[in-house]
């Protein structure tokens, strides 16, 4: 009660006034609480917003992948992911090919199998959450430092250079069907956005050095351009500040230890039974053909993007120029990164160095082939992320330029979206073959590679077929590439018939000349089905350098084996998936000018 002033009410009023603050502090306080509930309320729309477009951006690449078909390829990686959902974890008994997408695509399918069970259903969902993964890391990148309209517009710039490629088929077997090294950009973009985000964090550095290890147990492409490009950049930065204790020289650190980690990780897994991994094709070229193997990449980086008129392109030549135009964008991205490189951000100097490493890597190396753009997949993403913060600016000011940017962006995303979704599903083509050997009871045979486990994921592993090599058309082979050495066992397994393509290039005569004269053969669809009496596990020869893991038994009375070692083993299957590759490329490979 302050003295000298006179409270009407008695003594108990005055001190419940004198408590009470005054109205002006009152209005403050719920100006306030409005403000703050106002923001709450706009966050949360805006979550809702973003969970909403990636539900939908799901659902579109869906669709997508339904209307492709999943080969042998694929369905050896749903048959690796079904091996560790149950519990087979280091994948004993498996020889993968020169990846082997541990860490990433195949936890992935294995969820997918996990809730949809082993089918195309599982290997299509699974491929679409990949490339969803891969585009909300580049949206991540992108909008950096942006606001408002001006993020939603980097974001759809992100989702139109990415979906530009999926309007021709060939791409879409690329990008949204069997792991092929595009979930590998998920290494390089996380790594990149943890060091643009938190650079001197106390957990940066060993969070990048597992996440690079796991990148290189998955896929090499992360040690020849994911950590080329950290120790690039972040080294040139430490010299720039002359700084040696910094965030940045333990980022440079993290990244070397990163590559004998990963090879003391894949020793320890060896020894503990894991699988066998078939060396990649890391070879130089002579340097007389480095100018051809640059025209080459050139069109293999169009080829990414989509900037080419295959036969399959949907929307024609408009769809070509539309990826021609992203294409160009991204190349405006990279450009505008190099002039400004000491304002650039790091994430945008990774981005161009992970760029010219992986395209440089492929020009210079025996892999530049027409129909090799798979091996350059990571330059799709961060050309997506350079090309939308090149073309839309941090802030936009002015409601007429936001409502523009925006709509124009939107549209450029989803016109090649909804072009691409009208491809009509495809219905698996070994799906009769499947039935029909199940409803007679054939449950384990052999088959060429690419008519093998493409039955076994389409039956959900009800009808086993293993693949086995034709050399020379003469001898046949426990294949070196992308299989499982188990399956051979003869002691184990009873293989009593073949499946033979007849438009293939594992021939009827082929089999009946290794194998004898069947006891009954069937026509069904394309394929022809060899019955015999014996188990043919037991006359499947072996390469001279064939690993055979523990519980992997050699043949019973096994042929006499010719010095044949697993890389002749690979090259035939190789050769094969050119010549495939060949047909969708061959006008584009002529119109450029470039000959085989």
């Amino acid at each position: 009660m302050r003295p000298g002033k006179r409270y009407p009410g008695g003594p108990e009023w005055a001190d419940a006034q004198d408590a009470a603050p005054p109205a002006n502090d009152l209005e403050i306080r719920a100006h306030q609480e409005d403000r703050g509930k106002r923001r709450s309320a706009r966050r949360w729309w805006a979550a809702a917003a973003w969970a909403g477009g990636g539900l939908a951006l799901f659902a579109f690449f869906l669709r997508i992948s339904l209307g492709s078909r999943v080969d042998s390829d694929g369905a050896n990686n749903a048959l690796q992911a079904w091996d560790l959902l149950h519990g087979h974890v280091l994948l004993h008994g498996w020889v993968i090919g020169d990846a082997t997408f541990y860490f990433f695509e195949l936890p992935l399918i294995g969820i997918a199998e996990l809730l949809f069970g082993m089918g195309n259903l599982a290997f299509h969902v699974a491929s679409a959450l990949t490339y969803l993964i891969v585009a909300v890391c580049a949206v991540a990148l992108a909008v950096t430092d942006s606001r408002g309209p001006a993020r939603a517009a980097r974001c759809a710039v992100v989702v139109a250079v990415l979906a530009a490629p999926l309007l021709t088929t060939s791409s879409v077997t690329l990008l949204l069907e069997e792991p092929d090294h595009i979930g590998t950009s998920a290494f390089l973009l996380v790594s990149f956005l943890l060091i643009d985000r938190a650079p001197g964090r106390r957990f940066t550095a060993p969070l990048l050095c597992v996440i690079l290890c796991a990148g290189q147990l998955s896929d090499l492409t992360v040690r020849y351009v994911a950590v080329p490009a950290v120790l690039l950049v972040c080294g040139y930065r430490v010299l720039a500040a002359r700084r040696l204790r910094s965030g940045e020289a333990a980022l440079v650190v993290a990244a070397a230890v990163s590559v004998p980690l990963e090879s003391l990780l894949r020793t320890v897994m060896l020894h503990l039974g894991a699988y066998f991994m078939v060396a990649p094709m890391a070879k130089l070229s002579p340097m007389r053909l480095w100018p051809h193997n640059a025209a080459v990449t050139w069109l293999d980086v169009r080829i990414l993007f989509g900037a080419v008129v295959a036969p399959d392109t949907r929307l024609s030549g408009a769809g070509a120029a539309f990826g021609l135009v992203c294409l160009l964008a991204a190349v405006f991205g990279l450009g505008r990164v190099a002039w400004t490189w000491r304002a650039a951000r790091r994430a945008e100097q990774l981005l161009c160095v992970a760029i010219a490493f992986n395209i440089g890597v492929l020009l210079i190396s025996v892999m530049a082939t027409p129909w090799h753009s798979r091996e350059i997949a990571a330059v799709l993403p961060c050309g997506a992320v350079l090309a939308a913060r090149a073309c839309v600016p941090a802030r936009i000011t002015g409601v007429p330029q936001a409502l523009l940017a925006v709509t124009a962006a939107a549209l450029a995303a989803l016109v090649p979206l909804a072009a691409a979704a009208t491809e009509p599903s495809m219905r698996p083509p070994t799906a009769p073959l499947a039935v029909w050997l199940e409803a007679h009871g054939l449950t384990y045979g052999i088959a060429g590679y690419w008519d093998a486990s493409v039955v076994t994921a389409q039956s959900g592993d009800r009808v086993e077929i293993r693949a086995v090599d034709i050399i020379r058309n003469k001898k046949i082979f426990v294949p070196g590439w992308e299989t499982n050495a188990l399956w051979y066992n003869a002691s184990r397994y009873d293989a009593r018939f073949v499946v033979a393509d007849h438009h293939g290039r594992d021939s009827f005569a082929a089999f009946e000349q290794h194998f004898g004269r069947p006891v009954a053969t069937y026509r069904v669809a394309s394929w022809f089905v060899l019955i015999y009496r014996t188990n043919l596990l037991q006359q499947l020869a072996h390469y001279a350098d064939q690993p055979v893991p523990a519980g992997a038994s050699p043949p019973r009375s096994p042929p006499r084996q010719p010095e044949l070692t697993r890389a002749e083993a690979v090259q035939p299957l190789r050769e094969f998936d050119r010549a495939r590759m060949a047909v969708t490329f061959a006008s584009v490979a002529t119109a450029a000018g470039i000959s085989r």
